[in-house]
C-alpha cells in the first residue's frame, strides 16, 4: 500500500491553492457553508510588516549595531494603528532581549505570534469529533455526500458550495501556523486545533509521522455562541493597508455577484487592525450609462434547449433611437451552432448543460461622460475600467478566472484585432454569467480553480458565449449602423436639385450685372467664379460617390466569388484525392479486369473537376459584369450537374422541374450562377446536419424554373429556417453555421446580385407542417430581362 510522505500536504497545498485571493475564497466558502448567521469576518492584525521583520532581523544577526539602537528602530517600524495590547508584548519580549540572539528570537516570535490573520464566522462551528473526523482528513467525502444527495432528489439548492475537502489548505497558503477555535450551540467549551504547517516540510518525514489531535479549551463566553475562528499566523506575506484595501476594492468585490443589491450579496467584511475597509459594490447608474447590452437566459424545458436573448443598442455614437431586439435560438439552431454538422461532442451536451442567465453591458469608452451620481468622466472611466469584464458565479459566488484583467475567456481581444468596426473587446464590457451547482451539475470547477473542467457541457456553455457576445451583439450594432449611418445617397435628386440651383443662381447673377455699379463688378464676378466651382465640386461629388458605390459593389463580388472558391476548392481537392488514389491502386494492380474499373473511376473524377472548373470561370469578377442572353433551364441544368457526384455521395434525391420551353433571360450570368451555387452549398450543409442526426431521414433538393416573371424555386428538406429569422438570415454576418464555417455572407451576397438586376431574392413566409419552419427560396427576376 502506498505511503505518504509528509511534504506532500505542502506540495497539494501550493498546487490546489494558487493566490491568496483563492485561499480566501475558499475560507470564505466554509463559513457560509456552516451557515453563518452573520457573514464572514476577516481580520488583519499587524504588529511589523514582514519586510521591515526581515530587514531588522539581518541586522540583528550581523550585530553591527548597539542592542538598544535596534530595539528602538524596531519599536519604530511598529505600525501605527496597531493593537495596544501587541505594541506591549512586543515591549516585554525586547526587554528580556540582553544578547543579539535574544533580539533574534524576539524578533521570530513577535512574526509568528502577534501578525496575524483572522477568519471568522458564527455557523454551526465544530465538536471535537468534527474535527477528528472531517477536519484533519484531506479530501473528506462528509460535504460531498451531501451535495451528491442533493442532485439525485432534484433540490433547488446544494447544502454546501466546496465539497473537496481542500480548503483547510488555504491556511497554508497565508501562515504557518493555524489555531482553529470552534463550538457547537450545544458545546460547553470551545474545540481546539493547532497545526504548525513547517513541521510537514521535514523531507525525511512521513505523514502519519505528524502527530495532530483536537483538544477541549476554555469556557464559551457566550453559552450560546456558535462559529468557528481561524487565527493564522506566521504570516507568508507582507501585508499593508494599501494592500489589503486593493484586495478589497477589487478582488472581495468580485468574490460574491456585484449585479445583486447589497441586502442579497453575501456579507464579507475585511478589518485592518480594527478598521473597517468597506468593499464596493457596483452603482447601477453606471450599467445605466451602457451604450449598448445583450440579456438572455438559456434554458431547457422538457429536454429542449433554447436560448433567448434580449439584445439593446441604445447610443452608438450617431442618431438613432433605441433599437430592441429579442430572438429566440431554438434546439434545431443550437445543434448547428453550438455542436456543428459533424460535432466532436454530442447534442445531449446541449441539455446536460443545464440552465444559466447572462447580461453583458457594452461600453465606448470614448463616448463615456461623467455621470452626477458617480463623478466626472475621469472617475466614470476608472468606474467602468474597475467592473470591466464578463464574471462567472455559481450560487453569487465567483469562478475563477473568469473575468480577470489577463483572462479573455471569451476570445474577445483575438476577435477584436481581426475585427472592423466596432471593437467587442473585454476591457469595454461589465457583465455576468450566472451558473449553479444544481442547475449545472456538469459545469465543475478544476481543483485548482483555475477554470472549469474541460468537458462538453464547458464547450457548450463557452461556445454559447461567445456566440452571444461576438455574433448576436455584434451583428446588431452593425445592423443599427448600416440601418442609421450608412445609408445609401440616391443621387438622381440631388442631381437635379443641383442643376435647379445653378439656374436659379445664373439667372440671378445676370441680373446683378445688370444693375451693379462699376465698382461692384469685381464682386460680382467673384460670385460667379464661386457658383462655376461649386458646380465643378457638385460634380465631382457625385462621380467620387458613384465610383465607391461601384468599389462597393466589387467588393461584394469578390467576397462572393472568395466564398464559392472556397466551396469549390473543397470538391475540387477531394476530386483530386479520389482520381490519384485511383492511379495508385491501378500502378500497383495489375489484374487486367480491376484496369477498366479505375479508368472509369478516373474518368469520372476528371470529368467532375471539368464541369466545376466550367461553372467556376463565370463567377470570375470580368465574367460576372457581361451582360448576355441566355436559358435560366440551361444555367439550372449545368449548375445542378456539377453537383451530381457530391448529391450521389449524400444521397440527395433532386427533384426538377423545367418548363417546356427554354425560358432565356439577359442577365449576368455568373451573378445568377452565385446565387445557386449558395443556395445549393446552403442545402447540402443543413441536410447534413439533419442526416447525421436522423438515419433514417431521406435528403432531398426540389428546384422548378417558372416564367411571367422568370422565377426559380428552391426547396430541400433540412432543417429549415425559424419564421422569426426570415429577413435576419439575408444580413450581412448572421449565420447559425458551427464557428468553422460561420461566414453569414452567402445569402446576402445573393440577395445582392437578385437586386442588382432590380429582382428579389426572398424566403417563402409559408411554413412546413412537419418541421414549423420555412423551407423554400424564391428567385425572381424581371420581366424585363427576359427576351
Amino acid at each position: 500500500m502506498f505511503r505518504i510522505s509528509a511534504r506532500t500536504v505542502l506540495e497539494l497545498g501550493s498546487e490546489l491553492i494558487s493566490s491568496d485571493v483563492i485561499a480566501f475564497y475558499e475560507l470564505i466558502k466554509n463559513g457560509f457553508d456552516a451557515r453563518t448567521k452573520t457573514g464572514v469576518d476577516i481580520k488583519f492584525d499587524v504588529l511589523i510588516r514582514k519586510n521591515d521583520y526581515i530587514t531588522l532581523r539581518i541586522e540583528a544577526q550581523k550585530a553591527i549595531r548597539p542592542i538598544e539602537e535596534l530595539k528602538q528602530d524596531i519599536l519604530a517600524c511598529t505600525i501605527a494603528n496597531a493593537r495596544v495590547t501587541s505594541v506591549r508584548e512586543l515591549e516585554l519580549l525586547l526587554e528580556v532581549a540582553t544578547t543579539y540572539d535574544d533580539l533574534v528570537r524576539a524578533l521570530d516570535e513577535a512574526h509568528a505570534r502577534l501578525n496575524s490573520i483572522t477568519v471568522s464566522d458564527t455557523g454551526s462551528g465544530m465538536s471535537r469529533d468534527d474535527l477528528r473526523r472531517n477536519f484533519l482528513v484531506i479530501g473528506t467525502a462528509s460535504r460531498k455526500h451531501a451535495v451528491e444527495e442533493a442532485l439525485a432528489s432534484g433540490k433547488a439548492e446544494t447544502p454546501f458550495l466546496g465539497e473537496k475537502g481542500i480548503g483547510r489548505l488555504s491556511a497554508m497558503r497565508l501562515g504557518d501556523r493555524l489555531r482553529v477555535e470552534t463550538a457547537g450551540v450545544d458545546d460547553e467549551r470551545y474545540n481546539l486545533l493547532e497545526i504548525d504547517w513547517s513541521r510537514f516540510a521535514d523531507l525525511d518525514a512521513m505523514l502519519d509521522d505528524i502527530h495532530i489531535d483536537a483538544t477541549h479549551g476554555d469556557l464559551k463566553e457566550i453559552p450560546t455562541w456558535s462559529g468557528t475562528r481561524m487565527v493564522i499566523s506566521g504570516l507568508s506575506e507582507d501585508w499593508t493597508f494599501r494592500r489589503v484595501k486593493e484586495m478589497a476594492e477589487y478582488d472581495f468585490a468580485r468574490l460574491t455577484d456585484p449585479f445583486l443589491d447589497q441586502k442579497s450579496r453575501p456579507r464579507i467584511a475585511i478589518y485592518w487592525n480594527g478598521e473597517r475597509i468597506s468593499i464596493p459594490w457596483m452603482s447601477k447608474d453606471l450599467l445605466d450609462q451602457a451604450h449598448a447590452r445583450v440579456a438572455g437566459e438559456y434554458v431547457v424545458e422538457d429536454g429542449r434547449p433554447s436560448l433567448k436573448c434580449t439584445i439593446e443598442a441604445l447610443n452608438l455614437g450617431f442618431a438613432h433611437p433605441p433599437e430592441v431586439k429579442k430572438m429566440t435560438i431554438p434546439l434545431q439552431d443550437l445543434e448547428a451552432v453550438i455542436i456543428g454538422e459533424h460535432g466532436e461532442i454530442h447534442d445531449q451536451a446541449l441539455v446536460s448543460v443545464g440552465p444559466f442567465q447572462f447580461e453583458a453591458h457594452w461600453y465606448n469608452r470614448r463616448r463615456l461622460t461623467a455621470v452626477e451620481a458617480i463623478g466626472d468622466l475621469r472617475e466614470v472611466k476608472e468606474l467602468q475600467e474597475k467592473w470591466s469584464g464578463i464574471l462567472l458565479f455559481r450560487d453569487r459566488f465567483r469562478v475563477f478566472p473568469y473575468g480577470d484583467d489577463d483572462d479573455d475567456w471569451l476570445a474577445l481581444d483575438r476577435k477584436a484585432l481581426r475585427r472592423s468596426g466596432y471593437t467587442l473587446n473585454k476591457t469595454q464590457f461589465v457583465g455576468r454569467v450566472s451558473i449553479s451547482r444544481t442547475g449545472n451539475p456538469s459545469l465543475v470547477d478544476q481543483t485548482n480553480r483555475e477554470g472549469l473542467r474541460v468537458t462538453p457541457e464547458q464547450h457548450v456553455l463557452l461556445n454559447v458565449m461567445q456566440y452571444v457576445i461576438q455574433n448576436l451583439l455584434g451583428q446588431h450594432l452593425k445592423d443599427v449602423e448600416r440601418q442609421y449611418k450608412s445609408q445609401k445617397i440616391d443621387l438622381s435628386d440631388a442631381k437635379t436639385e443641383v442643376t435647379r440651383l445653378e439656374d436659379r443662381a445664373k439667372t440671378a447673377l445676370r441680373q446683378l450685372q445688370k444693375i451693379a455699379k462699376d465698382e461692384g463688378k469685381e464682386a460680382v464676378e467673384d460670385l460667379q467664379q464661386t457658383i462655376f466651382e461649386f458646380s465643378d465640386f457638385a460634380a465631382r461629388a457625385r462621380l467620387r460617390i458613384a465610383q465607391v458605390e461601384e468599389e462597393s459593389r466589387q467588393m461584394v463580388e469578390m467576397a462572393g466569388v472568395g466564398l464559392m472558391v472556397e466551396v469549390v476548392a473543397h470538391e475540387l481537392a477531394r476530386a483530386s484525392e479520389n482520381a490519384l488514389g485511383a492511379l495508385d491502386r491501378l500502378h500497383r494492380r495489375e489484374v487486367p479486369q480491376e484496369i477498366k474499373a479505375h479508368i472509369e473511376t478516373l474518368r469520372a473524377e476528371m470529368k467532375s473537376i471539368s464541369k466545376r472548373v466550367r461553372v467556376l470561370d463565370p463567377l470570375s469578377v470580368s465574367g460576372r459584369q457581361r451582360t448576355e442572353i441566355f436559358s435560366l433551364s440551361d444555367l439550372v441544368k449545368d449548375a445542378l450537374e456539377a453537383h451530381e457526384a457530391q448529391f450521389a455521395r449524400q444521397g440527395i434525391q433532386l427533384k426538377l422541374s423545367l418548363p417546356e420551353r427554354s425560358l432565356r433571360v439577359r442577365a449576368v450570368k455568373g451573378m445568377v450562377i452565385q446565387i445557386l451555387e449558395n443556395l445549393i452549398s446552403n442545402s447540402i450543409y443543413w441536410l447534413s446536419m439533419r442526416s447525421e442526426r436522423e438515419p433514417s431521414f431521406k435528403p432531398s433538393i426540389s428546384i422548378s424554373v417558372h416564367s411571367g416573371p422568370p422565377s426559380i424555386y428552391f426547396e430541400d428538406n433540412g432543417r429549415g429556417i425559424a419564421p422569426e429569422n426570415r429577413d435576419e438570415v439575408f444580413k450581412p454576418f448572421f449565420s447559425l453555421k458551427e464557428k468553422s464555417k460561420r461566414r453569414g455572407l452567402g445569402l446576402f451576397i445573393a440577395r445582392e446580385a437578385a437586386e442588382y438586376h432590380g429582382g428579389t431574392l426572398t424566403l417563402d413566409e409559408e411554413v412546413n407542417t412537419e418541421t414549423g419552419r420555412l423551407h423554400r427560396f424564391i428567385l425572381e427576376l424581371p420581366d424585363t430581362v427576359a427576351t
